[in-house]
């Protein structure tokens, strides 16, 4: 059965078929990292990490790429805030830090790798710079403008009509832009002060004190910052080539940013930018979105202390990516019981398997029949514009059809082997989820190697930033632990402790 997704693009559902049919370049555009990360990105986090799982499991290699945008006015306007850092720089490393915790503790599989604004600045000049070539921008005063009207397809992805577009940008850009929806490739000087109290928290620097921390570059137009579209085409094209098999994102980024990702992609490249646009929809609470600027949010960690990463993965697939999702008491609730549903039903069928009472020429043919009905009903759904409701439900009825299997033996042994299946079938398919019957999924992590690999990640980003001293710091807490770190020309390795 052919794998379909809804194609934001066309409107349409659609066969998906890869460039290459053995390999898939799926883009994700990621977080702001200027708040601590809630259940609103997990979700979106979940659902593409749970693509990623599908495709492989179709046979398809997988290169995965997730940005950070660590160069945003919001970042900056954190600054002296608690322990979050002095400058832009420190604080969108806290939060990366942070992020990239929050990623493992809900399970996701690892990006190929996570470029960062910050990291790409020279590519981003490079794109700005053959825009302008071809025509396409134009330069006012130190910065750098799309010209909308150049490209003949603005508003294919959002179906807006030009003149019905309102302007984008700050009121100091609409005054230097030819049309109103013309958008900023290159920003001069540093950010404004009225921008950084906009978003200022309490408790952080002054506006103007943190606008002097704010990172700037060189450039052909004079000093200046990247603006925000132009940094995903610039990370996305450079770690995955001119074309995407899949991008994928918030519905809420549908215009102005993916639009302007397009425009600005295909003008430089003479190429279709993404052959498949997903989005995932917002989740709501108190019927509003659940964002960081509205303060109505639960956090990762939060959510992963006091619930367990099964219980938040079974809530989150609960429904499919591009359906509306609601958080409530009543909803998480009813998380709960159906992993616990799926839980029990697993501990029981494994303790019957692994007891005497299971016998080896029993044989229900009702379990067996169930059990195949459900794996079908999983890859339907699956490939079904990867419905993870129905999914869902397809392992709830492996775990019924085991209950009706133990309790209906009156006296005969169990069936071996149909109860084997069922438990392999719930082990392979729940890690389709990301559910783990089997690994510590309360949050708390013990020392491992998923762990051991994340501190580091961040001991190579301090090294990388110059923070030499912060390294050698991370570098001996992990040996204090008793984990033997070895640098090498190919980079750091490790061995855990004996037992680990």
């Amino acid at each position: 059965m052919t794998l379909n997704v809804t194609n934001t693009l066309t409107g349409e559902t659609e066969p998906f078929e890869p460039q290459d049919p053995d390999d898939v370049l799926l883009y994700y555009c990621g977080l702001t990292v200027s708040d601590p990360p809630h259940l609103g990105h997990a979700r979106s986090w979940v659902h593409v990490d749970v693509m990623h799982r599908w495709l492989e499991q179709l046979g398809y290699g997988v290169r995965h790429v997730e940005n950070f945008t660590d160069v945003n006015e919001k970042i900056v306007a954190r600054v002296g805030e608690d322990d979050l850092g002095d400058d832009e720089s420190e604080v969108a490393e806290t939060y990366i830090e942070r992020t990239l915790a929050d990623m493992r503790s809900l399970n996701l599989l690892r990006a190929e790798v996570y470029p960062r604004v910050s990291e790409h600045v020279p590519e981003i000049v490079a794109l700005v710079e053959t825009l302008l070539e071809k025509g396409y921008a134009y330069e006012a005063n130190g910065s750098v403008y799309f010209d909308v009207t150049s490209f003949e397809e603005y508003g294919k992805l959002s179906n807006q009509e030009l003149e019905e577009i309102e302007s984008q940008g700050d009121p100091d850009e609409r005054s230097e832009k030819r049309n109103p929806a013309d958008f900023a490739l290159w920003k001069a000087d540093g950010v404004d002060s009225d921008a950084i109290e906009e978003h200022r928290h309490e408790g952080a620097a002054p506006a103007e004190e943190a606008c002097e921390t704010a990172l700037t570059w060189e450039s052909p137009w004079g000093e200046g910052r990247p603006g925000w579209h132009i940094e995903c085409s610039a990370m996305s094209t450079t770690h995955l080539g001119d074309t995407l098999d899949i991008h994928v994102g918030g519905r809420d980024l549908v215009f102005p940013h993916h639009e302007n990702e397009i425009a600005q992609s295909e003008a430089a490249t003479d190429q279709q930018f993404a052959n498949y646009w997903l989005h995932c929809e917002l989740f709501q609470m108190d019927e509003e979105k659940m964002s960081s600027s509205l303060g109505n949010f639960v956090t990762v960690d939060e959510a992963v202390d006091r619930w367990g990463t099964n219980v938040v993965r079974t809530f989150l697939t609960a429904g499919s990516y591009n359906s509306q999702q609601l958080y409530s008491d009543e909803t998480i609730a009813e998380a709960e019981e159906r992993w616990d549903r799926l839980e029990r039903a697993h501990e029981a069928a494994t303790a019957a398997i692994d007891s005497p009472d299971a016998g080896t020429k029993a044989e229900d043919g009702e379990l067996r029949e169930a059990v195949a009905e459900a794996r079908e009903a999983f890859r339907e759904a699956m490939n079904d514009d990867f419905n993870t409701r129905e999914a869902q439900s397809a392992l709830l009825e492996i775990a019924a059809a085991i209950n009706r299997h133990l309790e209906g033996r009156e006296g005969e042994r169990a069936d071996y082997r149909g109860l084997r299946q069922a438990v392999e079938t719930l082990e392979e398919l729940g890690d389709v989820l990301g559910l783990s019957f089997t690994g510590e999924t309360d949050g708390s992590a013990e020392l491992a190697g998923d762990v051991v690999e994340l501190v580091l990640d961040v001991r190579e980003h301090e090294r990388e930033a110059g923070n030499y001293e912060r390294a050698d710091e991370l570098r001996d807490e992990l040996e204090g632990l008793g984990v033997e770190v070895q640098d090498t020309d190919d980079g750091a390795s490790y061995r855990l402790p004996s037992g680990e």
